[in-house]
């Protein structure tokens, strides 16, 4: 499919809004495969792609 999806990030899972097989990593600008999704921030509505990019954000957010 090759086709970016919409998503919205609930506490412990996500449910999707429209269809797609990744999303964008809101750091790094990567994508990432729904079925390697494993981090996301349910109030800024972003996803990351991986723990790295989630710290980062949360650093962010902490200054």
């Amino acid at each position: 499919m090759n086709k970016l999806a919409k998503l919205k990030y609930l506490p412990n899972n996500f449910e999707i809004i429209e269809d797609g097989d990744y999303v964008i990593c809101a750091i790094s600008g990567q994508k990432i495969p729904l079925e390697n999704l494993n981090y996301w921030n349910v109030e800024e509505q972003e996803a990351y792609f991986s723990y790295v990019e989630a710290y980062k954000k949360k650093e962010e957010i902490n200054k």
